[in-house]
């Protein structure tokens, strides 16, 4: 999750969206129209989130079923119409290469990232939102739809996954499945792609080592100045809270994901003021409130998704925090926001 200074970015369409819609038989137009945007938001060369997240959400009504629409998509593009970050993973050397570099430059893109994770006979890749707000299930369809349909165009294989994890319903599960070539499963605690590990190491036909010479550095130079403008102690809580769920956040981790050693990342840290401890710390406390302010999630749930196995451990976590339990201090969260805010804004995230 980003902290509030980063809400505001503005996000770049592929320069081949609109021309996929078209190619489907969905007029840019109709779209605006739908997500009740003016007609000059195609052309824009950035949209806010709210924006984004309106436009997929468009789409999907127009298109009908959601899983039609999610392979639809995934599908059309032509590699050609594929904006620099995406060409970059085509043209890697391999299907680890190409995922790694994915999910590197999907920093460029906010509001999704993706975590990748190798283990035993899988590799996993789960998608995750930078903001309190999660994206249409569309567009998390089709972002778990693309990992997989690159795979296919880079080794020029059928590749099929192992298992498919929804968070909330997709349409006609039968139509992912015949796509995925796997069991979908949906209601699941995150939305998560699992490989077959031994995927990622099939060389990608389309490689060129020239052409990513020219791309790579102009990106790497790219994410560097996005990445300059944030403290490193809201990149740390940022790589924490979409990591708590796996447990405890590493130092060791943190720091690799921010290509400095733990030793940088720990001067860094005491440089701003602060450590990595009093950051989980916080970390965990923000994205407590955050999960306890959704009524739908049960208290033995927010501890999971924070990164304790055990309930009474987070019950006296968060006393320490607020003085209170997480039962009483969600009771009074509810309870004053349904009187100052009206019943509808009552499950609203802060």
């Amino acid at each position: 999750m980003k902290s509030k200074s980063h809400t505001s970015e503005r996000i770049k369409f592929p320069a081949g969206f609109w021309t996929g819609l078209h190619q489907l038989g969905i007029a840019a137009d109709d779209v605006a129209r739908k997500a009740q945007l003016p007609l000059t938001i195609i052309t824009e060369p950035a949209v806010t989130i709210a924006q984004y997240f309106a436009i997929w959400q468009a789409y999907s009504d127009l298109v009908g079923d959601t899983a039609d629409g999610i392979i639809k998509l995934a599908t059309v593009f032509e590699t050609g119409k594929y904006p620099p970050s995406v060409l970059a993973t085509y043209h890697a050397r391999d299907y680890r290469d190409a995922l790694h570099r994915m999910a590197r430059y999907k920093q460029l893109c906010p509001p999704e990232s993706l975590r990748i994770t190798e283990e035993g006979d899988d590799c996993s890749i789960e998608l995750e939102w930078s903001n309190e707000q999660p994206g249409p299930s569309l567009l998390v369809g089709v972002t778990l739809a693309f990992l997989l349909e690159l795979g296919r165009r880079g080794t020029g294989q059928p590749l099929t996954a192992r298992l498919v994890e929804f968070s909330h319903t997709m349409g006609d599960v039968h139509t992912l499945e015949t796509y995925f070539c796997c069991p979908i499963r949906i209601g699941a605690t995150c939305n998560r792609l699992t490989l077959h590990r031994t995927d990622l190491d099939r060389p990608f036909l389309s490689y060129n080592e020239e052409l990513l010479e020219i791309l790579t550095p102009a990106l790497d130079r790219s994410l560097d100045e996005q990445q300059g403008s944030r403290s490193i102690t809201d990149m740390v809580k940022w790589i924490m809270k979409r990591s708590l769920t796996g447990g405890r956040p590493d130092i060791q981790v943190v720091a690799k994901e921010l290509g400095m050693s733990d030793r940088t990342l720990q001067r860094r840290l005491t440089e701003e003021n602060t450590s990595f401890k009093h950051l989980l710390t916080q970390a965990r406390n923000e994205q407590a409130r955050a999960y306890l302010a959704d009524p739908t999630l049960d208290i033995k749930e927010v501890a999971f998704l924070i990164g304790y196995e055990d309930q009474n451990s987070f019950y006296r976590a968060f006393r320490s925090w607020e003085g209170d339990t997480p039962t009483n201090w969600r009771t009074e969260y509810l309870g004053t926001n349904t009187l100052s805010e009206g019943p509808s804004d009552s499950s609203t995230l802060h």
